[in-house]
């Protein structure tokens, strides 16, 4: 049974205030549920270095990199990323991009690997939104097709939330193809252009959901056949997350799972996983949601 690369850092966590809707230590409580797994022993566990000033460029202007490297966001800017900037935010923010352009790496080589970290979709070229500082699955892509690792790309966002950042800094980019499946009613309430929108509509149920998933991955295929597929396994589409507005049960999270992993594993497309939005005022409910990605690919990846 061969070894899964699972891709982390003990300094992802953040210091939050202790009301905050975002869980400062999802990270950790992720690594501390997936440990207990009896499918840990699978794991290769890996971590990124520090992406530079230079590096993350890619994406992101320069004077927007500097603000979050030396601490100079206004309080404006501090209001819509919806975090108060620290050292410790800042380093987790260069370490993150690199965990998932990592992730990608390792899933090229074998054909599958999970970041307990990513999906940080909100995050624009200027501007950071919506607890997303760097935009990790732009600047993976980005980085990847510049070393000619591959040549396109598929990036199937299932985060309830419109996967908006991503859309605007890939928009003009054809080897890059950017899917974002989300609830019509919800953040961001201004939505980006994505290769491929699919707008759900509120209280949505699993059949319905799932039947529209298969439908937009065959949808996806159709259109574009990418050499890799970064995939945003965004939990708040679960029935009892704080920011949903779907119906979706803990099964139907992980039937979505294994349904993309299943379906891009037959076509013999590697894929990468990053864990995307999820919030609860129970955090060891939040990290069960999250690591069952990890054991959908351990299902998948037998």
């Amino acid at each position: 049974m061969k070894k899964i690369s699972w891709i982390t850092h003990p300094q992802y966590d953040i210091p939050l205030p202790k009301n905050h809707k975002f869980t400062a230590s999802k990270f950790s409580d992720l690594y501390n549920e997936l440990r207990v797994s009896n499918f840990f022993h699978r794991a290769n566990i890996l971590n990124p270095q520090k992406a530079s000033v230079d590096d993350v460029s890619i994406c992101h202007d320069l004077e927007y990199v500097l603000k979050i490297k030396n601490g100079n966001l206004s309080d404006k800017e501090m209001k819509r990323l919806g975090f108060t900037w620290s050292y410790t935010l800042s380093n987790r923010s260069f370490l993150a991009v690199n965990g998932t352009l990592l992730t990608c790496k390792e899933a090229i080589k074998s054909g599958i690997a999970n970041h307990l970290a990513g999906g940080t979709h909100h995050s624009h070229r200027d501007f950071g939104s919506g607890y997303c500082v760097f935009n990790d699955m732009a600047y993976a892509s980005l980085h990847l097709i510049k070393a000619k690792l591959v040549n396109k790309i598929l990036i199937f966002d299932t985060d309830v939330h419109q996967g908006d950042g991503t859309a605007s800094i890939l928009k003009n980019n054809d080897k890059i193809f950017t899917c974002s499946i989300h609830c019509k009613n919800n953040f961001p309430f201004r939505k980006s252009i994505s290769d491929m929108d699919v707008e759900l509509d509120d209280n949505l149920e699993d059949d319905k959901y799932l039947e529209i998933l298969y439908k937009t991955l065959n949808n996806c295929l159709k259109n574009f056949n990418p050499d890799l597929v970064i995939f945003d396994t965004g939990v708040d589409i679960h029935k009892n997350d704080k920011l949903g507005n779907l119906k979706i049960t803990t099964e139907g999270l992980l039937k979505r799972d294994i349904t993309v992993l299943e379906f891009f594993k037959n076509k013999s497309i590697p894929i990468a996983t990053v864990i995307g939005g999820g919030y609860s005022n129970d955090k060891l409910e939040l990290a069960k949601r999250h690591s069952l990605i990890f054991k959908a690919t351990s299902m998948v990846f037998n």
